[in-house]
């Protein structure tokens, strides 16, 4: 049995990965919203969880929440840095500086924050594994994406750096980079505009969150001399971050 810590376990891909990794293993769900973790915490009725709410962006609150952890759930095993998001959709030019600050904040500190706060439960583990969702927008960046880009080329970086300096603790460490995946994503991106947010995965079939929890999975269930690097997960009908083939 893992004790595996997921943030941003409220919802979409995080949700799903708490759903799929349940079965013989310990769960602590981190997220800022309560109300959700505790709904995912009864759909987990025969599973050990810990509900652990607090905001990636906040350092103190991030480290307070880690500081609180029981004694018999400090020995954690695999780490899941998902928690993310994106904040609008516009030109470098025209983008409000407060989306710009939230998307590094959560994307590239948040990360930063959790995986410092979490090294002194996890570095004794014989299964030592950090998991780190990118984007493709961390391989290539496009038009009115730059920071969101930005960010998630930070956490390309940082996940290689980490698999470095990590070696001689004996810390695997993954990096996932999803395409379109159809998530509560695009709604946060458009701020809440569904109408805006539905016309991002129309004409094709989109990834789901089942489907890169799946890739979460089969990296955390591998042998423990089995270190898998580096995952891109698109959709059939996505070449690259730009290019999809619609129907419509």
């Amino acid at each position: 049995m893992k004790t595996i810590l997921i943030t941003g376990a409220s919802s979409g891909i995080g949700y799903a990965t708490a759903k799929i990794l349940a079965e013989g293993n310990r769960l602590i769900l981190c997220g800022r919203r309560l109300e959700r973790l505790q709904q995912l915490q009864a759909e987990l009725i025969d599973t050990p969880t810990l509900l652990l709410p607090f905001d990636v962006a906040k350092k103190e609150e991030v480290f307070t929440a880690f500081e609180s952890i029981p004694t018999e759930w400090q020995n954690i095993d695999v780490l899941i840095n998902n928690a993310g998001n994106a904040h609008g959709l516009a030109s470098f030019q025209d983008a409000d500086l407060d989306d710009l600050d939230a998307m590094i904040d959560i994307n590239v500190k948040g990360l930063i924050y959790v995986t410092k706060a979490c090294l002194p439960l996890i570095k004794n583990s014989d299964n030592a594994h950090i998991v780190n969702i990118s984007s493709i927008a961390g391989k290539q960046a496009y038009a009115n994406g730059t920071t969101y880009c930005a960010s998630k080329w930070a956490v390309e970086a940082l996940t290689k750096g980490m698999r470095l300096d990590f070696l001689p603790l004996g810390i695997k460490v993954t990096g996932i980079a999803p395409g379109a995946v159809e998530t509560e994503f695009s709604l946060v991106r458009f701020k809440g505009n569904e109408d805006i947010a539905s016309k991002v995965y129309q004409g094709y079939e989109p990834l789901k969150a089942e489907d890169i929890a799946a890739n979460i999975a089969f990296a955390v269930n591998q042998p423990k001399h089995v270190q898998v690097a580096d995952i891109t997960i698109l959709p059939q009908a996505q070449a690259d971050a730009t290019t999809i083939l619609r129907t419509l």
